[in-house]
């Protein structure tokens, strides 16, 4: 049965790395367990090996301890015997080409499939769901394909921002990037407000935090959903 949390973000405001989150993640991986971080998306171009410690102080806080896949000499063997999973944000792009290169999106998918603790957060998130073509990343690398894990039936915008009334900027709001998506794709998007995630459990899919998130469908107005409800039917 899948066990999943997928956050829009890792870091709130004023709030240190996964701070926000971590009471949930005491709960969500079993005490004692070791989890196996994914540091592929290499967020400002940080290292594998200074992105894997960033995330081990943050779990550290809770007794648990993290290792980096990048450590592991036979990837798919660490993948596939894991405690627990964490994808780390950063670029979609490089994640999912080096997720590719290392023949891990396929091992990835079962282990999480069959019931591996698995947390994503912005670019994490972005590949537990069909595409990876509603990222907000630039492309500055060419994966070999924009299909990502599948593990949930829609895409997730992360980081999702609300158009500003106030502001003076021209270029396209979130909402319009994803009506453009539309007009070639027919897979539903939920925008992810910073601060919410999604507790994936079976096929229950709860929107979890303090805030709405906003549904996006094929020739159809978006909405909002509050928290608390269920996403399972949205596909």
């Amino acid at each position: 049965m899948k066990n999943m949390l997928l956050a829009s973000t890792s870091t709130l405001h004023d709030q240190a790395y996964l701070d926000y989150l971590l009471l949930e993640l005491k709960e969500f991986y079993s005490v004692g367990s070791q989890v196996l971080f994914i540091p592929y998306a290499r967020p400002g171009g940080i290292s594998h090996d200074d992105y894997t410690e960033k995330a081990r102080a943050a779990f550290a806080k809770i007794n648990l301890d993290l290792k980096g896949l990048h450590q592991f000499p036979n990837q798919v063997e660490a993948i596939q015997q894991a405690q627990g999973i964490f994808t780390g944000g950063g670029n979609t792009f490089l994640l999912v080409r080096t997720l590719y290169s290392l023949g891990l999106m396929q091992p990835l998918k079962e282990a999480v499939s069959q019931g591996t603790p698995y947390l994503g957060t912005s670019a994490g998130t972005n590949i537990a769901g069909l595409t990876m073509k509603t990222t907000n990343d630039m492309p500055i690398v060419y994966p070999p394909s924009f299909n990502t894990l599948g593990l949930i039936p829609f895409n997730i915008n992360p980081h999702y921002l609300d158009p500003d009334p106030s502001s003076t900027h021209q270029g396209e709001t979130r909402e319009t990037r994803i009506r453009e998506f539309h007009q070639f794709n027919n897979i539903p998007v939920v925008g992810l407000r910073e601060g919410s995630w999604l507790a994936v459990k079976g096929k229950e899919i709860t929107l979890m935090g303090s805030l709405s998130a906003r549904i996006f469908l094929p020739d159809t107005a978006p909405y909002e959903i509050e928290p608390g409800a269920s996403l399972k039917e949205l596909k």
